[in-house]
Order: C-alpha cells, then structure tokens, then sequence
C-alpha cells in the first residue's frame, strides 16, 4: 500500500490503518461517531494526502478543461475554485473534480485519489490546444480541517485574516505557522472548513501545528469513518457509489454543475442532452428506515417484490440518530414521501423517500 506524508503520525496516534483504494490511512483514531461529532460541533482534521493534483497549464488550458468538463469555467477568476464532473462519451464520470484557476493559462485540479492515473490517462489521451498536463500528486500533501471551530483554529496561524476567503475560493502563498500553503475554504464535510496544501516534506510539521493551535478548540484528529459519515449526511456522491462509469451526473441531482448550454462540445454533452430530453429513467433518492435495519451499499430496493433500484451509500447517521440511505432507484419511486423496501438478508425492511441532503449544510458563503 501506498503510505501519505503523515503515516508515522497516524501510527503514533493510534490510528486504525487500512487499505483505501491502495493507500494506507486511518478509518478511525478515537471512534468513528466521536469524530464525526466532533467535527459537527467544533472541529476536526483529516489527512487527505491521497487525493490528485494535476497541473494544466498552456494558452489553451482553459478552452481545453471547458472541454472535458460538463461544468462552465469561462467566468472562473483567479483564486475561484469550480467543481465538475468529468464524464466518457456516453455520458458516465470518469471522476468529479476541482478546478483551481491559478491564473489565466494555469489551474490545479484535484481528483479522487484512486483515480488519479486514470484520470490522467484520460486528459491526456483528449489533449487539445497548446497545454500542457503534469501529475504533481507527489510534490503535495493536502490536511482538510473541517467544523464550525476551523477559522478561529488556523487564524491563529495564518499571516492573513481568513474572513477574506469566500466558499470556494482560494489562496497562494499563505502563511501558516511558518509554512508556505495553498488554502481554499473547500470541504466533504458540510460544514464550514479549510483544505490546505503544503509540499509533501512539510506535511508533519503542518500536522503539529494544527492540533496545536487547536488544542483548546476541540479538535481532534479524524479518520475516513466520519469523513464517510458526514458527507454522507450532506448527501455529497463519492465516486464509486453515487458516481461511476454508469451513472450520469444528471441521474443522481447534479445538473446545476452540467451546464448543456455551453458553446463548446464537452465530451458526454450530447449523451447528456439525450438523457435530458428523453427523461430520467432513474434518480438518487434519500430515504429513512421505518422499520429496523441498516441499509448498506449494494442492497436491492423493492417495490411490491419488484426491484426498482439500489442502495449506493446506507449507514447509521451519527447527527440524525436515524438509520438512512442513497439509493439509485426508478424515478417514479422517487418522490418524497414514497414507500420503498430495502432487502436486507432477504427480506424487504420498510423505509421511506425523504428530502437531500439529511443535513443542512453550514458552508460560509
């Protein structure tokens, strides 16, 4: 397994390491539910060094990402980040991403983690223009501190006030303890935060600094567990479950970063607009246990005996104290309020459509 920057930290902090997507992390230090509160009430921190960063640079860069991404960067200024999925011909995700723009003929993107070869295959196999792309995953490392505590946490270190930062935007060559960082008010949690990016060799000392400064706020170290918890409850995809060669981005609600009414032919544009025009056939629904039973990835859904779906996301939600699920199932079932089935070990345990996300996100805007 691959092993990020921070690995001997995580050791040492007691954290139960396992294989994720071929990389060596910790799901847990202290317990999944205690993290998870954690970050909703105060504050966290989470070793995302795994994740891609692609460099795009060149006069064309911007023409060529506007056409392998369904979303629109043309108003993107520098120091926005834009999310996007990024899809195959036939309109599935080869990944969803985040573009930085560092300046009109530069951008960062950052992709899921056990995509990132995959994902550079594919932008460079539709190379287009003047550009240049460069994997630079290994030159980074990248902590996500996330929860209502965060900005009064890193201003402590910060040599600017981080008010300045907007959801979505981002800095260069910020300060931080000493450290030279990229930070951008992003997250997966729901909640409001910081993803900061150091060079791979300063990861440890960031660490420290961190859980240093916020040793009186709260904070603590968190794993993947509650990081799966929390975006779950924000009913944020996760590739591989609510995103995947097989679903569209319009079949689980992302159409508002599918923009069909660009001018320039993205690739899965036209297999999109056929979807659009056709209709859904299915679409990601949130649903609630009634009766007991805990949904997990994989389970059918079932109407009358008749599988209409299934489930790509189910667990116990820490903050809602409910038993809740993702699933991708017919449209026709999809409306709130519809009673669905889950077939959990053979039979179909009651739950019921319920409006996303299951918790209201507190991003600052």
């Amino acid at each position: 397994m691959k092993k990020t920057p921070l690995y001997e930290v995580h050791i040492k902090l007691g954290g139960r390491m396992i294989d994720f997507g071929g990389w060596a992390l910790p799901v847990q230090y202290t317990g999944i539910i205690e993290e998870h509160l954690a970050v909703r009430e105060k504050a966290g921190l989470f070793d995302v060094s795994h994740m891609g960063e692609i460099i795009v640079e060149g006069p064309d860069a911007a023409s060529y990402i506007q056409g392998i991404i369904t979303n629109d960067i043309t108003g993107l200024c520098i120091g926005q980040i834009s999310y996007s999925p990024m899809c195959y011909h036939n309109g599935g995700v080869v990944d969803d991403l985040l573009v930085y723009k560092l300046n009109d003929e530069k951008f960062l993107i950052i992709v899921n983690a056990s995509n990132t070869d995959k994902d550079y295959e594919w932008m460079k196999s539709n190379l287009a223009g003047n550009v240049l792309v460069e994997n630079v995953s290994d030159k980074y490392a990248q902590l996500a501190l996330q929860g209502p505590e965060s900005e009064s946490i890193l201003q402590k270190l910060a040599n600017i006030p981080l008010s300045d930062i907007k959801f979505y935007n981002f800095r260069e060559n910020v300060n931080i303890g000493g450290i030279t960082s990229i930070v951008s008010r992003t997250g997966y949690t729901g909640e409001d935060g910081f993803e900061i990016y150091v060079d791979s060799d300063k990861a440890e000392a960031m660490w420290n600094l961190v859980m240093e400064a916020g040793k009186d706020k709260g904070l603590v170290p968190a794993g993947l567990g509650a990081r799966d918890t929390l975006r779950f409850e924000a009913a944020l995809p996760l590739y591989g479950h609510e995103l995947s060669p097989d679903i569209t981005p319009l079949e689980v609600g992302l159409e508002k970063f599918v923009k069909l009414e660009k001018e320039c032919d993205f690739i899965g544009k036209q297999a999109l607009v056929e979807q659009k025009e056709k209709g859904l056939k299915r679409k990601l629904a949130g649903f609630k246990m009634i009766d007991r039973g805990l949904p997990r990835n994989g389970y059918d859904v079932e109407v009358n005996g008749e599988k209409i779906g299934y489930v790509t996301t189910g667990g116990f939600s820490p903050s809602l104290k409910l038993n809740i699920g993702l699933a991708l199932i017919s449209a026709e079932y999809a409306k709130k309020g519809t009673e669905i089935g889950i077939n959990i070990r053979g039979k179909a345990v009651r739950a019921e459509v319920v409006k996303k996300p299951f918790y209201s996100k507190k991003y600052k805007k």
